[in-house]
């Protein structure tokens, strides 16, 4: 059987393929990640945007304008007007 201090100076090596394969499979999973982040934002922005011009433009259920309230406003009483100043 082997003495533990002899066993140390037998295991002291660096395995850098171990290394360089461990960062290879971090850096491709991060690619892999900061990839489907930034799709996954272009295509919200994408769809948020074509929602607001969907919103914005008149319906093509609803060609005619809509008809004005036939009561007319009045002022609510004891509250004045405020002139508008040019």
């Amino acid at each position: 059987m082997q003495s533990p201090d002899n066993q140390s100076q037998q295991n002291r090596g660096i395995d850098w393929a171990a290394i360089a394969r461990t960062l290879l499979v971090q850096v491709t999973v991060l690619l892999a990640l900061a990839a489907a982040f930034i799709g996954y934002v272009n295509w919200s922005s994408e769809a948020s945007f074509q929602e607001f011009i969907e919103a914005s433009q008149p319906s093509a259920r609803d060609p005619a304008p809509r008809p004005q309230a036939s009561i007319p406003v009045h002022a609510v009483k004891g509250q004045a007007t405020c002139d508008r100043k040019d």
